[in-house]
C-alpha cells in the first residue's frame, strides 16, 4: 500500500476523469505535469488508475484543471500512517527556498513596480505572509500553473486592516518593520508566532533598526511602531547577533534610506543572498555579498519591474537526504545547494557517509551553485567532535535536527548542541519512542547512541517544524506501521512532502479523525 486517501476502487474512475478533463483543457501529460510540479509519469498513473491519491492532490488536480473532480466534505486533522522500514529509491528534485520566499515577499513592499517572484514554495508560511500582504491591499496573483507569483503595491497601504490572525501565526511578520518603516510614520503589527521553540527575542531588530529611526514599544499584544527619519546612519550597525531575519531587516530598511549604510556581523546565508539578489535588481547597491559585512547604498525610491526565480532550499535537500541515509538507500537529490551543504556533507563523510557530486552547475537566479548528490548505503559511526551549528559557513541551525537522527544511525556516541534555539533539543528526546537511545542534557543538548533499532509507535508530532520531520523521517526507517498525528506544522516548510516521499518508496498514508 502507498500513500493514499482514496479507495483503491475509486482512482480509476478518478483517473479517467482526469484524463478527460485534461483532454478538455486541451492539455498534454507534460503540460498538466508543469503545472503541478510533477512527472509526466505520474500523471500518466493517475490517469491510469495506477497512482494512489491524497486528498491534497485532487485539490491540486482540480485547481490546476479548473474542474471539481470530487467533492470533499470538511476533515479533522491530519495524521500519517507510516509502513516503515523500507529503501528509498530514484531521483527527487529539491525545490525552492521557504526563507527566502518570506523575506521576498516582505521586500516587495519597498517596491512601487511589479515584483515576479519565480518557482515560489506553496506551503502554509508563504501563505500566511499573502494573507497578511493582501490584507493591507497589496495585489498578489499566482499563474495558471501555481509556481509564478506576481505582486503589486498600492501608493497606499491599509494597515489598519491587517490580518492579525495570519499575523499572529508567523515570525516572519516581524520583517515588515524594515519595510513599514518606509510607509507610515506611525504604524502597529500584531506579535509575531510561529514555532514553539522557546523565547526569541526581538531586541537584536529592535537594535539593528534604530539607526533608522524607528523606535518600538511593544504592548496589548502589538507592536507599536514610531519612526522619525535620521537618513543613513552616520556609523556601521553592527549587529548583536549574526541572524538571519536581523540581518534582513536591517539590509530591508537600507534599501529605501538615501546614503550608504554599513552592517557588520551580518549574516551571509542563503536567504540573505537570495535579498540581496533582488534588492540589486531594484537598483539598490550591495557590497559584500556573502560575506559579514555588508554595504548597502540605498535610494529613496525604487520602482521597476523585476522578475527574480528564488533559489533551491539547503534544508529541504538535508531532509531528503536525511531520509535516504536513515532508509539505507541509494538515492539521488538533485539541484542541492552545495554552498549551503559543504559543512554538512564534510561532516557526514567523517561519519562514514559515501556520496558521490555531479559537477557543479548555476540556479535560475544565475548566482547560486548546485550539484546533484547521490548516496549510498553506508556503515555510520559517530564523529568524534560534537556536532553544534554555527552561522554561514557553518553547519546550518535548521539542519542540525537531522543529524540526530543520522546519529541515532551510527555507532557510537554523538553530541548534539544546539545553542541557539532554548527548547528545540527537548523535542528531539521524542525520537526514544522510536527505539533511539536519545538522553537530554540539558535544554540545549542531547546525547544519542546508536547504533538503533528502530522500532514503530504512535507519535504526537511535536510543535516545531524540524524535530516534526525527525519524527516523520525516523519513521520511515523503523519496521512496522507507524502514526504520527498532528501533522499539520510539517506542511509550514514542506510543499508535496508526502507525495514526493512516495515517488521515492515510501509507503505513507494521509488520513483524518
Amino acid at each position: 500500500m502507498t500513500l493514499t486517501d482514496v479507495p483503491q476502487s475509486s482512482t480509476h474512475r478518478i483517473g479517467a476523469l482526469v484524463r478527460d478533463a485534461r483532454r478538455h483543457r486541451g492539455l498534454t501529460q507534460q503540460q498538466l505535469a508543469t503545472r503541478l510540479g510533477t512527472s509526466q509519469s505520474a500523471i500518466a498513473r493517475i490517469e491510469q488508475g495506477n497512482q494512489n491519491l491524497t486528498l491534497e492532490l485532487l485539490d491540486r488536480l482540480s485547481a490546476a484543471l479548473e474542474s471539481e473532480l470530487i467533492s470533499l466534505g470538511p476533515t479533522g486533522p491530519t495524521h500519517l500512517r507510516v509502513n516503515g522500514g523500507h529503501p528509498l529509491r530514484g531521483s527527487v528534485v529539491v525545490k525552492s527556498s521557504k526563507n527566502a520566499a518570506v523575506a521576498l515577499l516582505c521586500a516587495a513592499l519597498l517596491n512601487r513596480g511589479r515584483t515576479t517572484l519565480r518557482n515560489v514554495a506553496r506551503i502554509v508560511e508563504v501563505e500566511r505572509i499573502l494573507d497578511v500582504l493582501r490584507s493591507i491591499g497589496v495585489s498578489a496573483t499566482w499563474d495558471p500553473a501555481g509556481r509564478d507569483l506576481t505582486l503589486v503595491v498600492p501608493d497606499e497601504l491599509d494597515l489598519a486592516a491587517i490580518d492579525a490572525d495570519a499575523a499572529r501565526r508567523t515570525r516572519s511578520i516581524i520583517m515588515f518593520l524594515g519595510p513599514l518603516l518606509h510607509r507610515a510614520q506611525t504604524f502597529e503589527l500584531p506579535y509575531a508566532g510561529g514555532c514553539d521553540l522557546g523565547t526569541r527575542t526581538v531586541q537584536p531588530h529592535m537594535i539593528a533598526l534604530r539607526p533608522f529611526g524607528l523606535e518600538v514599544e511593544a504592548r496589548a499584544g502589538e507592536y507599536h511602531a514610531t519612526v522619525r527619519h535620521t537618513g543613513a546612519p552616520g556609523r556601521a550597525i553592527v549587529l548583536t547577533e549574526r541572524g538571519d531575519t536581523v540581518t534582513e531587516n536591517a539590509l530591508l530598511a537600507a534599501a529605501r534610506t538615501d546614503g550608504t549604510t554599513v552592517i557588520r556581523n551580518a549574516s551571509s546565508n542563503y536567504m540573505v543572498q537570495d535579498l540581496c539578489l533582488y534588492l540589486q535588481l531594484l537598483g539598490v547597491g550591495i557590497d559584500g555579498l556573502g560575506t559579514t559585512t555588508l554595504v548597502v547604498h540605498g535610494r529613496s525610491v525604487l520602482d521597476a519591474d523585476v522578475d527574480y526565480t528564488i533559489s533551491e532550499d539547503p534544508v529541504e535537500a538535508m531532509s531528503l537526504l536525511t531520509a535516504g541515509i536513515v532508509t539505507g538507500s541509494e538515492l539521488t537529490v538533485e539541484r542541492a545547494p552545495i554552498d549551503f551543504l559543504e559543512i554538512e556533507l564534510a561532516v557526514l563523510a567523517e561519519m562514514g557517509l559515501r556520496y558521490e557530486l555531479s559537477p557543479e552547475y548555476l540556479a535560475d537566479n544565475g548566482h547560486t551553485r548546485l550539484a546533484d548528490i547521490t548516496i549510498h548505503p553506508s556503515e555510520l559511526h559517530a564523529p568524534i567532535d560534537k556536532i553544534h551549528p554555527m552561522p554561514f559557513p557553518g553547519l546550518n541551525i535548521d539542519n542540525l535536527p537531522f543529524f540526530a537522527v543520522i546519529a541515532a544511525q551510527a555507532a557510537g556516541s554523538t553530541l548534539i548542541h544546539d545553542w541557539v534555539y532554548d527548547n528545540r533539543a527537548i523535542h528531539l528526546s521524542d525520537l526514544t519512542r522510536l527505539g533511539a537511545d536519545v538522553r537530554l542534557m540539558d535544554p540545549h543538548r542531547v546525547l544519542v547512541n546508536g547504533p538503533t533499532r528502530w522500532s514503530s509507535a504512535e507519535v504526537v508530532c511535536p510543535p516545531a517544524l524540524r524535530p516534526a520531520v525527525c519524527i516523520l523521517l525516523a519513521m520511515l526507517a523503523a519496521k512496522g506501521t507507524s502514526v504520527l498525528r498532528n501533522v499539520d506544522i510539517i506542511a509550514r516548510g514542506y510543499e508535496h512532502l508526502y507525495e514526493r516521499l512516495v515517488e521515492m518508496g515510501a509507503d505513507l498514508e494521509v488520513f483524518h479523525d
